[in-house]
């Protein structure tokens, strides 16, 4: 597990940028609930950053393929392959996470 940003940088609805095992993620903050993921969508490649938060899930900026941030799972085409989800721990004031 890797330490990637302190429980209290973030407020709910808030996500953050960073590396994880040197693999550009996300670190997105809903209510009480982490969530880290690959940063890149798997239709085309290109990284989510800015993607809209719709309840638990994240809409591709580029072509609006919309994923699950728990499982990864593509929700709607045009992608239909998941993205790739991190284990989260919440532990020490801090977000860890691990593929």
């Amino acid at each position: 597990m890797e330490r990637v940003i302190g429980t209290d940088e973030l407020q709910s609805g808030e996500r953050r940028s960073v590396f994880v095992d040197d693999i550009p993620a996300l670190v997105i903050r809903i209510g009480d609930q982490w969530f880290v993921i690959e940063d890149v969508c798997s239709h085309d490649g290109q990284p989510m950053t800015d993607g809209e938060l719709i309840d638990c899930s994240i809409v591709c900026p580029r072509h609006s393929a919309r994923f699950d941030l728990a499982s990864g799972r593509a929700m709607c085409m045009p992608a239909t392959e998941a993205i790739r989800v991190f284990s989260v721990e919440i532990r020490d004031g801090a977000v860890w996470a691990a593929l």
